[in-house]
């Protein structure tokens, strides 16, 4: 049973913008890093974006200075903003949540895709 709900998305030309964001579908307890990880077809998923409770983010070379993640931690909800958006970041792009049991959840998948 999925416990992260993610919404966004859709379909973008090569430099335009689109954003994602995700929440809990219920109580997830203890958590501490959020993030975002992306899996294009025929690829390995591979990190996007993190965000600890403190707000220290991290970032894959590919998408910084074009990508901000942020967190509402009120809301327990994680949100990716995508600028500048290129053919390549086309994906499914999946919300993540690490507690601090070390237990991880995952959403269901939002795809991304950017026309050239």
């Amino acid at each position: 049973q999925r416990q992260l709900v993610e919404s966004g998305g859709g379909l973008v030309q090569a430099g335009g913008s689109l954003s994602v964001s995700c929440a809990p579908s219920g109580f997830i307890f203890g958590i501490d890093t959020m993030g975002w990880y992306r899996q294009a077809p025929g690829k390995q998923r591979e990190l996007v974006a993190t965000i600890t409770s403190r707000g220290s983010t991290n970032y894959a070379d590919s998408v910084k200075g074009r990508f901000t993640i942020s967190r509402d931690n009120a809301k327990n909800t994680v949100y990716l903003q995508m600028n500048r958006l290129k053919p390549e970041d086309t994906a499914i792009y999946y919300c993540n949540v690490l507690n601090t049991l070390g237990r991880q959840y995952w959403g269901q998948g939002t795809q991304v895709t950017v026309s050239s």
